[in-house]
């Protein structure tokens, strides 16, 4: 297996964890003062948010196992403990947060799929298979944390000035980061961006304080938080009591939006005006851009597209409708992702997401948010500017979008779950005996076959396919939405028991 096809592995292992942050951000934001004034459901929310490198190792063993087994996530929380608590002892400032529960997943993982089936001796026959994993997870995992005791302190430096470069590189940084965010997507890369901004770069402690009789968080750098004490008051915020410092730091510019970070949130407001107006814009511009006669045969599938992409902020299916057609269009959408980063952030715009940057969102985090008011002129400006750089690309170069393909145009349709249709993604896809294994992330099939070649692409877009995607040999993603994992299912269930797992 190609390095491409391994970071597509690990990047669709990363969804289960952060499948966990809907839920999480809900119970944060509704617990806090400015909304239902509820502490105990902020702790379950908090608590979610403080275990996430754990849930890290948990998941991603889960979905680097051939078999999504509860074994590997066994494994992964013993390594993840091993790796952290012996690293602590060699050296006690080290902190490899999201970075312990990674690598402790993809080794928990690896051992599962290597040992799982492993014979032993009949006086070591208990130990034998997969009981087998999480032991010898924890001694490779033992041997990682003795050299990440001495290595890792020059890693965190690395990252602390990576994160220092980007933050100082100002417009260009800003502009880089959104145009490769989205330049990402088409190869399924863009979760391990995710996870380097999102929980890696930057870091600070949770201070909880009384201001006014109510109960307040704010989370402060490290070296700030250091000089203070309980019952002093928080650096320029006037009558306000210190009533808990958190031991734990938060990692990440997500994390750090939910723990009241007020300088968080760069690395993720810039996706409202994209993703609530700029696309939205651009599924009008296909709409009125192919033929009156076949306006019809598509307005269903872009409204519907659209609609999700502003309500929930999913925009893959949207993005692949005109990223294969035409390319071009794609092109000049990471552009725009990269100017709207440039606009937001020189606007001192702050905001964020516990899922993504959809009208939900938008109205859950408000109150963590800064001037989260002018996102609101800029995605009606992005609408338009989509709308019109959208409709002139169309008509002057002729691109083929939704409803102007060459040759005959067959009815859009979403995609079905029933048996009948689920027997013909098989058929699609080359077949039973081409697929060694299916999975799935938030809006894409995953899929190792024998031969890529076999899939009948014409066929799949008439099931509810917006786009198929093929890597090498034996690597396909096929996108069709949010049903993507309960269609994986299915397919799963009717595969034979007997097929071998291609995955190592």
């Amino acid at each position: 297996m190609g390095i491409f096809n391994y970071l597509q592995r690990l990047g669709k292992a990363l969804m289960l964890p952060i499948a966990t942050l809907p839920v999480a951000a809900l119970l944060l934001r509704f617990g806090q003062p400015d909304v239902f004034n509820i502490p105990f459901i902020a702790s379950a929310g908090g608590g979610i948010f403080e275990n996430l490198p754990l849930l890290f190792a948990l998941g991603i063993a889960i979905g680097l196992a051939k078999d999504n087994a509860g074994a590997a996530a066994l494994a992964g929380v013993v390594g993840f403990l091993v790796l952290t608590k012996a690293t602590s002892v060699i050296d006690s400032t080290i902190n490899m947060s999201f970075f312990a529960g990674i690598i402790a997943g993809i080794v928990a993982g690896h051992c599962y799929n290597r040992f799982s089936n492993t014979r032993l001796p009949e006086f070591l026959a208990f130990f034998a298979g997969k009981r087998l994993v999480p032991i010898m997870t924890g001694i490779i995992c033992l041997f990682i944390a003795w050299i990440c005791g001495y290595v890792w302190p020059y890693v965190q430096h690395g990252i602390d000035t990576f994160s220092l470069l980007v933050s100082k590189s100002g417009m260009a940084g800003w502009f880089t980061y959104g145009v490769l965010n989205r330049s990402l997507i088409p190869f399924g890369l863009h979760y391990i961006l995710h996870s380097v901004f999102w929980f890696s770069l930057g870091d600070c402690l949770k201070i909880t304080y009384d201001l006014a009789s109510s109960v307040h968080n704010i989370c402060l750098a490290p070296d700030v938080v250091r000089s203070l004490t309980i019952g002093a008051a928080v650096p320029g915020i006037d009558g306000s009591t210190i009533t808990q410092i958190a031991t734990d730091m938060s990692r990440g510019d997500l994390n750090r939006f939910f723990a009241g970070d007020p300088h968080a949130g760069i690395y993720m407001a810039w996706a409202y005006p994209i993703f609530m107006g700029g696309l939205p814009g651009a599924a009008l511009a296909m709409y009125l851009a192919a033929p009156k006669e076949r306006r019809p045969q598509i307005g269903g599938m872009l409204l519907s597209v659209a609609l999700t992409a502003f309500l929930t902020g999913i925009t893959e299916p949207i993005e692949f409708s005109f990223l294969f057609l035409a390319p071009a269009l794609y092109v000049l959408h990471a552009i725009l992702a990269g100017v709207s980063m440039v606009i937001v952030n020189s606007l001192g715009i702050l905001h964020g997401f516990g899922f993504s940057a959809g009208l939900i969102d938008l109205v859950l985090s408000w109150g963590l948010a800064t001037k989260p008011w002018l996102l609101i002129p800029l995605i009606a400006l992005f609408f338009v500017l989509y709308f019109v750089c959208f409709t002139l690309m169309i008509r002057i170069f002729n691109l083929r979008t939704p409803g102007r393909e060459i040759g005959e145009t067959t009815q859009a349709t979403s995609a079905s779950q029933d048996n009948e249709t689920i027997q013909h993604y098989i058929t699609a896809l080359g077949g039973a005996q081409n697929i060694y294994a299916v999975d799935a992330c938030i809006t894409r099939l995953r899929l190792t076959v024998e031969d890529n070649t076999q899939l009948d692409e014409h066929r799949l877009k008439q099931l509810g396919a917006k786009g198929i995607l093929k890597i090498g040999k034996q690597s396909v993603q096929v996108v069709l939405g949010p049903q993507a994992e309960s269609i994986a299912g299915q397919i799963r269930t009717q595969l034979p028991s007997d097929r071998p797992d291609k995955r190592s």
